[in-house]
Parts: C-alpha cells; structure tokens; sequence
C-alpha cells in the first residue's frame, strides 16, 4: 500500500480553472482538492508556488511501428518514459501496421506494450474494411468496445496499404453513430497525392524538397471535406488528426457551421516547424502531412487559442538516421516515397505548447485543456484521467513555469538520435511527474520508472 501524499503549495490548473489548492493523493488516485490539507502521516511534496495539472494525455502516438524494412525508434519503454519525463501519463497508440486482421493488430499491440510501458495507455485500432452489412459493420465496432477500444482510425490516403473508400469510410460513421467508437480520419486526398507524386518522380524531383508539392494544402482540406460530407449524412461524430493548414482548418470550420459534429487535433511540429527544412533537402523532417509555411502556423495558433482546434497530440513516430536512410526497403531509399516519414514530440509537447502562454498566446486553461482535458473527453478517459477531482487517477503533474530546458537529443529521453527542436530552449519544464501516485520522473528525469508498471485504460464509448 502506498501512503497517502499531499501535494501542497502549488497553483492547481484544470477546466475548472486555476485556483490555490492542495492535492491528496491514497491508493493511486486523488482523494481530496482543498485548502491548506493536513493529513497526518502523510508524505508532503512542496510545490513551491508551481502549477500543479493533470498529466498529459497524448491521444496519437507510434510506438514499435514497423514501416517496411525500418520500425520507429521507440518501443513502449522508451516511448513511455519520454512521455512521463515530459509530464505526460497517459497515451493512446495505433493498433494496426496494415491490412492484418484486427483481432491479431490488437493482440501484437498488447504485447508490445505489456510488460514495457512506464505509464498507462491505451489503443484505437486502424481500420482498413469492414463488412458492407451495416449491422456486421455495426457489430465489429460494438467488438472493439468490449476489449476496451472505442477509437479507430481511417487512412484517405496510403492506397497501397491503408486507403479506404468512400463507401467503407460511410459505413464506419454509420457504425461509430450506432456504438459510440469514435471514427478518426487521416485526412489527405490520396488519389490526388498519386498523381502529384507520379508527375513529381517523372519530372526528377526525388528529394525531401518535394514532399511539399505533392500533398499541398488542398489534398487535406478537400479529404476533410469529403469526410465531413459522409459524417453529416450518417449523422456521426468526426475527427481529424494531425491538421497541419489553414485550408485544412477552414475545412474543419466550414464543417461545423454546416452542424457536422468534428473535432481536430494538431501536432507541435505544425505550431513550430516550416517547410524550409524540406525544401532544404533534411531527410529527418519528412512526415504527413507535411511542415507547411508561417501562415499556416500563424492559423492553427490562432485556432488552437480559440478551441476551434481541441487537441495537441504528437503523432510521435520518430526514426534514427540510420533508417531514414536505409529507407523503407532497407537497402537506402531512391526517392521520398521511399523516406519513414514522421516526427518525436511525447517528451517535449507540454511545454511546447506551455510556450503558447508564455507568448501570451494561450491562457493557462486552454493549455491544460488542450493536452489534456479535451483528449481525455473525447476518447472516453475522463472517468480516469484529464482533471484534478476526487475519484480520478492521481496522474499530476508539478510544472515549474521558470525551468529552461534545451530540447536537444543528448537531454531528451528518446531512442531518436536527433530533436526536430535541436538547440530550441523552451521555458517551463515538470518538475515532478505522478502516474498513479506513483513518482515516475523528476525534473525531467527518470525516477525509479519501472517499465511495466503502466496499464492498459479501457475507454468507455461516447454517449448516443
């Protein structure tokens, strides 16, 4: 049995807003959010006047994720301790490398995890057919509900491995409005992508430089709005992950004055990083959708602020250079359709996007919200996790607003050899990091982690 821990002095920050409070912690979850506690007995960890917040929730990573010949660079262990050491507890991976059945995409993503991760997880699952009866559609849905995962995830583009069409995409809404399993989208018109590609290759543009070119802005926002046009007519919820434009983001806003019920998420590359790395030809900055220009970074900050985008989550998918090189056949890569494409972020998202209010940007509400509130609400983590209150895990955070940090790879926990963010010294730094009660990091260290210690969440369906 743990003792019972007060964790005293700080700022407590949640949805229900910033306020003086002390934190008491017995048997791994949170027991009481009030004034000056006196607890007899009970451990006392200072915060010294920081704010103390949920622990993030990082609802879009990749952990162990094969891509042809070359798998990203963090297992479950690794991944899970970047993330507590960077004040996350909680993330939710992709189940599924391709068209393998779901049962066995599940049962490979349960064993790459047990036994491995440092704090909790749990999974949505990648979805490439379903049955075209709407109630077998209907009741594979209602099937991943009972193990636990009420998320899936669709690919627009990827036709080779992961596409879908319109008509299976229409019948995972159907299915999601009739089970309450959250249908995700990764939205780019991948017909589109083939072609530009194709003319890409033909006129000898083989290089980084050209991944921009090929899936430009229209290709998300015109996949965007086909999938919304599919959610309104089923009457289903929809996200979208990783928004990287501002034509994606009008897409997403035309939406929902349409009354189509969508959600987006956006990624700390595409609040910080520009297409001038590609267009310089840095292999290590490919990923999709591609880093776009200022204006776009200008428009999901703004949307970001407004809660016209929700969620910041990572699409944590790192590969060494070494493998980028090797490239997806293994032999060294001939062209950028051949280049594993995808960026780290689990360590270094909280305060990347705590800079939003250090700018001024963001308030402290939204920042916590965003990664972790509204990641927790909308895939059915807030009876455990997302906010300070009675009865939910004691997954906290004690954040430092006045600790630097230089996000380079030799000070960050990652088993990628390089950071997007190389010599970017960000402000505000966890100064402590509890899952479950329980001490995983401090200061941004390791701190007796224990890999295995993490569980596995169960996620409840969203209400009909």
């Amino acid at each position: 049995m743990m003792n019972d821990l007060v964790v005293r002095g700080g700022t407590v920050v949640d949805a229900a807003g910033a306020r003086q409070a002390d934190v008491l912690v017995r048997g791994g979850a949170i027991a009481a959010v009030e004034p000056e506690l006196a607890v007899d007995g009970a451990e006392v960890v200072d915060a010294g006047g920081a704010y103390v917040v949920p622990g993030g929730v990082d609802v879009h990573t990749h952990f162990a994720l094969p891509v042809g010949s070359v798998t990203s660079a963090d297992d479950f262990e690794s991944g899970t301790l970047a993330a507590a050491c960077g004040g996350t507890t909680c993330v939710v991976d992709f189940a599924g490398a391709g068209r393998e059945p779901w049962q066995e995409a599940l049962a490979t993503w349960h064993d790459r995890a047990r036994g491995r991760a440092v704090v909790d997880y749990g999974f949505h699952l990648t979805v490439t057919e379903l049955p075209s009866r709407p109630e077998a559609a209907a009741e594979r849905f209602a099937g991943f509900a009972e193990h636990g995962v009420t998320s899936v995830k669709l690919y627009l583009a990827y036709p080779e491995r992961l596409m879908v069409d319109d008509a299976t995409l229409g019948r995972a809404l159907t299915a999601s409005r009739r089970t309450g399993v959250r249908v995700c989208v990764h939205a780019e018109d991948g017909a589109a992508v083939e072609t530009l590609t194709t003319e890409a290759l033909a006129a000898g543009r083989t290089g980084p430089e050209a991944v921009s070119s090929v899936r430009p802005p229209a290709v998300e926002a015109e996949a965007i709005h086909r999938a919304a046009t599919l959610a309104g007519a089923a009457g289903a919820r929809l996200y979208v992950v990783h928004l990287s434009s501002e034509a994606g983001l009008q897409a997403v806003r035309a939406a929902r004055a349409a009354g189509v019920d969508i959600h987006a998420e956006t990624c700390p590359h595409y609040l910080y990083l520009d297409q001038s790395h590609l267009e310089a030809g840095e292999q290590d900055f490919v990923c999709a959708p591609p880093l776009r220009g200022a204006a776009d970074r200008e428009a999901l900050w703004g949307a970001l602020s407004a809660g016209d985008v929700e969620v910041v989550a990572t699409d944590h998918c790192p590969f060494t250079t070494q493998d980028r090189r090797r490239g997806t056949g293994g032999a060294g890569w001939a062209d950028f359709t051949q280049i594993p494409g995808g960026l780290s972020g689990v360590e270094t998202r909280l305060s990347l996007v705590y800079q939003g209010v250090v700018s001024g940007r963001l308030s402290l509400e939204r920042w916590v919200d965003a990664t972790s509130g509204a990641p927790a609400r909308l895939f059915g983590l807030d009876g455990a996790k997302g906010a300070i209150r009675p009865g939910l895990d004691a997954d906290l955070v004690v954040f430092d607003p006045g600790a630097t940090r230089r996000l380079d790879a030799s000070s960050l926990h990652s088993r990628c050899d390089h950071s997007p963010y190389e010599g970017r010294v960000v402000t505000g730094w966890p100064a402590l990091t509890l899952s479950r009660g329980e001490v995983v990091a401090v200061d941004g260290e390791p701190a007796d982690p224990r890999p295995g210690r993490g569980r596995f969440v169960r996620r409840s369906p969203l209400a009909r």
